[in-house]
């Protein structure tokens, strides 16, 4: 499905103010996650507005499409972008990881609307979107499943089993989005523990696999549409991101996995400066300012 160049924009400019909220909202917090949440920020866009089957206003739809996500620590990408979709009140982000906040650091599926899991022990995700599906499937029901993962989960044992099962039960209503960013909290992955031949793999138990540029908002959406297509067996789709995006000090920088602005590496930008830096290259869209944020 082509997208114009209008709806392009539109989706730039909606993942640009949920990186700002995401910086903001860290800094407010002084803890929580930076790189993967703003290297899935155009993907989580996407799916939001314009791929999702969902209703903000009736977050327990019978007929929405499930979202799971695996990889809990970069729940301020989600958090902010439910926030743009009006699941709940913007200001409410400036409460991430406070004492009685909604906004734990890690999703807890009760305690705000359009949250389908509770995640937190890497891995565990996958299997929960499996077990969402078979039980759609017994209810005769087409809705989707889309489960979110990061690359290094990959490393613990019952992702595998969950991709085997997926496979041999021919589940094509699941499509596994890997956010490929090859960092994780102690170094690149293929350095930590090596993931290649990441697509192999997952072709050898029986998965369609789609490789996509995950900051191209045409290739996702082109890859979400595919994965619909596909009924014979589940899609996963590795998109290649780039962690830290749109910042270009952090962009790739394993060392911002787990630090927010104010207390991440200072020998690029000052502890003290991070924030206001971040938030005003944000702004300026990398150098193209808009007249919205002026």
């Amino acid at each position: 499905m082509h997208i114009d160049d209008e709806k392009i924009q539109f989706l730039e400019r909606k993942a640009n103010e949920i990186r700002i909220s995401i910086i903001e909202m860290l800094m407010e917090a002084g803890s929580g996650h930076t790189a993967g949440p703003l290297g899935m920020t155009d993907i989580f866009t996407v799916m939001y507005f314009h791929i999702l089957k969902h209703d903000p206003h009736n977050s327990d739809w019978e007929e929405r499409d499930r979202l799971v996500l695996s990889n809990g620590h970069i729940c301020p990408v989600l958090y902010a972008t439910l926030a743009h979709a009006e699941y709940f009140p913007l200001e409410e982000l400036q409460t991430l990881r406070k004492l009685g906040t909604r906004l734990q650091g890690h999703p807890h599926r009760t305690s705000l609307p359009g949250l389908e899991t509770t995640s937190g022990p890497l891995g565990s995700g996958l299997s929960q979107a499996v077990g969402m599906t078979i039980a759609l499937r017994m209810d005769k029901k087409p809705n989707q499943v889309y489960c979110f993962s990061s690359d290094g989960e990959h490393d613990a044992g019952n992702t595998w089993e969950a991709i085997m099962l997926a496979g041999k039960l021919r589940l094509a209503n699941l499509t596994n989005i890997i956010d490929r960013n090859n960092i994780q909290i102690d170094g690149m992955t293929e350095d930590i523990m090596p993931l290649e031949p990441l697509r192999e793999k997952y072709e050898a138990f029986n998965w369609h696999v789609l490789e996509i540029n995950g900051h191209n908002f045409q290739e996702i959406v082109n890859a979400y549409e595919e994965a619909r297509a596909i009924y014979e067996r589940p899609v996963c789709i590795i998109a290649h991101t780039v962690p830290g995006k749109g910042i270009s000090e952090i962009e790739f920088d394993y060392r911002w996995h787990g630090s927010p602005p104010g207390k991440g590496p200072g020998d690029k930008v000052p502890q003290e400066e991070q924030g206001e830096r971040f938030l005003a290259e944000l702004r300026t869209l990398g150098g193209k300012i808009t007249s919205e944020y002026q």
